[in-house]
């Protein structure tokens, strides 16, 4: 059962940008769940990233405060994260989670020249 869509990852250089999407799956409407985007880097914890309320309040990791924007849009059912700046330590899988509970599969992102 598909919960959680991400989409959006690929090969970017350093300096380069992405967006990534998150879409509600069969059932799941993202609007008034807090939303959340986290990095599984290679050989690492899975990290919190960037999360976003209901009410549009945002948080974010130390590591991409100012190069990293969530945003959602509730008429889509989606939310996004807009990644600027790019480095190679933010290489690894995105994993979008809605209300705790909900999961997607992931997005691979890979900043490498």
């Amino acid at each position: 059962q598909v919960q959680l869509v991400e989409s959006g990852g690929g090969l970017v250089e350093p300096g380069g940008s992405l967006t990534l999407s998150c879409v509600g799956g069969s059932g799941i409407l993202l609007r008034g769940m807090t939303t959340s985007w986290y990095l599984q880097a290679p050989g690492k914890q899975r990290d919190l990233v960037a999360s976003i309320t209901g009410l549009r309040s945002t948080t974010y990791a130390d590591s991409v405060k100012d190069r990293f924007t969530i945003s959602r849009d509730n008429s889509k059912n989606t939310v996004y994260l807009q990644m600027t700046a790019l480095k190679p330590e933010d290489t690894g899988l995105y994993i979008c989670s809605a209300g705790g509970m909900s999961w997607g599969q992931g997005t691979e992102v890979t900043v490498s020249s």
